[in-house]
């Protein structure tokens, strides 16, 4: 081929309508800053992070208000004896299962709400999920009062309707996420799920001591109800669906996720199945939440039972690790981000360094917590331990978006249905471990979780992966790739050409 042809080819490839774009040329007529409200995204991020919020307080209310429900409090009768008496006399493994129930439902339904969430919209799916587990709330109290049975039968039901949260929402970052933003988006999102555990916990423990186990569950059934009122009314499927969202936001988000919705998605399983970067995120989230449920179900009784904490100190102590691990999954999000529009990181570094640098540590204050059991000390360990799990959420939490951001909340169903086995698991497990509330039973329940960790940095390190996987491109992006490495091709060998071309004339 002649230099004319060369360069008449690379012309005709430059003009073709599919030209390559780099994602990094386009920009927005009006950047992002801290007037975040002015951006129809972070206003989804926003009532996403209130949705999670909810999530959590939903879930982790009965975790404190068990304790006032199985208390023994003295009580006068008409005599003048004093006397003690239980609302509810359960023992040990009757709480583990009370408490484990939820995941039976939960883990039901990960799969379900991401394939769903896929195909009719991940705003419908997060909103009925939540909203229906709020209005439940509502019931429990009535539930506990007629028998463990109907109480159990509620709980796995609200599983159900939560479980299909966490894999739809990934169906909401597919379509709103631009990828230099996804950790940020997700991160701030995800951080609700603290700020529930964090009001949450000490909430429960005050309203139950002032007026009763009952007003934990109204009071936060009630708030639920009222968030999914305002998201249904205001968030929708997609920028372009989306009234409120301006011309050039929506042009923006559409030209850097390469596509404008994924109605017709056909998911690649044998590829999906045989994906070890998929595994990896697997095992991952599968570890991260073997110490977080331990913890979420398990710390109030700990703090009351072996530390001697009362009530009130057991919800507020509860809830500082959460408090920690809420701030610093915005910190983690956007050093995330920051790294990769920097430059100074691939995104399958940020992954691997942020996961797995965080299960060290939580392998090492798990550890210092069995060996410690101080009222101080341990209280430090896990705060720190569940603290550092934020820049875990920034690897593992995100990275299904990386491989397959069309298929990232059937990924998401898939391993959440995994890694909510640790939700069943883990309380009873402990149920039976922690027997007689004595130091050296929770110590075999820390360093269990500690070992489950180290694997998962394990597996993690080895198999991790940020780039966008092959079986998970679209036509569209096979042809753009092609397209530009054909103009590359073509520029290098006129190049070449011409290269010759001087030499030879000189």
């Amino acid at each position: 081929m002649n230099e004319k042809e060369v360069e008449k080819n690379f012309n005709n490839c430059q003009m073709e309508p599919t030209h390559y774009v780099d994602p990094k040329d386009i920009v927005e007529a009006e950047p992002l800053s801290w007037k975040f409200w002015k951006k129809r995204r972070y206003i989804v991020v926003l009532l996403a992070f209130f949705g999670f919020f909810n999530v959590y307080s939903l879930r982790v209310n009965l975790s404190v208000a068990i304790v006032a429900m199985t208390e023994n409090r003295t009580v006068i009768n008409e005599q003048g004896e004093e006397t003690w008496v239980q609302d509810f006399p359960w023992d040990s493994k009757q709480k583990g299962l009370i408490l484990s129930s939820f995941f039976y439902g939960y883990i039901l339904t990960q799969f379900a709400g991401g394939f769903i969430g896929s195909k009719i919209g991940g705003n419908l799916v997060f909103g009925i999920g939540i909203g229906t587990t709020a209005i439940l709330t509502l019931f429990t109290p009535l539930a506990a009062k007629h028998s463990l049975e109907l109480l159990l039968a509620v709980r796995i039901i609200e599983g159900i309707f939560e479980g299909v949260t966490f894999p739809c929402i990934h169906a909401v970052w597919s379509r709103w996420s631009p990828p230099l933003e996804r950790s940020r988006m997700a991160s701030i999102a995800f951080a609700g799920n603290y700020a529930g555990t964090v009001i949450a916990m000490p909430s429960s423990g005050l309203l139950a001591t002032t007026y009763g186990w009952e007003s934990v569950f109204y009071v936060f059934g009630t708030i639920g109800c009222i968030w999914f009122i305002l998201w249904m009314i205001i968030v929708r499927a997609e920028p372009s669906k989306d009234k409120y969202c301006s011309a050039d936001e929506c042009h923006y988000i559409e030209s850097k996720i390469g596509s404008k919705g994924h109605n017709n998605i056909k998911h690649p399983w044998k590829e999906i199945f045989t994906s070890m970067p998929f595994y990896a995120i697997i095992a991952s989230h599968f570890s991260e939440n073997w110490g977080f449920y331990t913890l979420l179900t398990q710390l109030p009784s700990f703090l009351r039972d072996t530390l001697d904490f009362n009530l009130d100190k057991t919800g507020f102590l509860s809830a500082v690790p959460y408090l920690a691990m809420g701030i610093l999954l915005g910190v983690s999000g956007y050093l995330a981000d920051w790294l990769q529009v920097k430059g100074y990181l691939t995104t399958t570094q940020v992954r691997r360094y942020f996961n797995c640098g965080a299960f060290l540590a939580q392998t090492v204050f798990m550890i210092l917590t069995a060996y410690l059991l101080d009222p101080t000390w341990s209280v430090v360990c896990i705060t720190i331990a569940v603290g550092l799990g934020a820049f875990a959420w920034s690897g593992f939490a995100v990275n299904h978006l990386d491989i397959a951001p069309q298929h990232a909340s059937v990924l998401m169903g898939i391993g959440n249905t995994f890694a909510t086995i640790p939700g069943i698991v883990s309380p009873m497990l402990t149920g039976h471990l922690v027997v007689n509330q004595t130091s050296e039973e929770w110590k075999t329940v820390f360093f269990i979780s500690a070992g489950i960790y180290l694997i998962g940095c394990v597996v993690y390190w080895f198999w991790a992966s940020g780039e966008l996987q092959e079986w998970a491109k679209t036509p569209e992006q096979k042809a753009l790739e092609l397209n530009h490495k054909k103009a590359i091709s073509y520029a290098n060998e006129a190049i070449t050409i011409k290269d010759e071309t001087t030499t030879t004339t000189n």
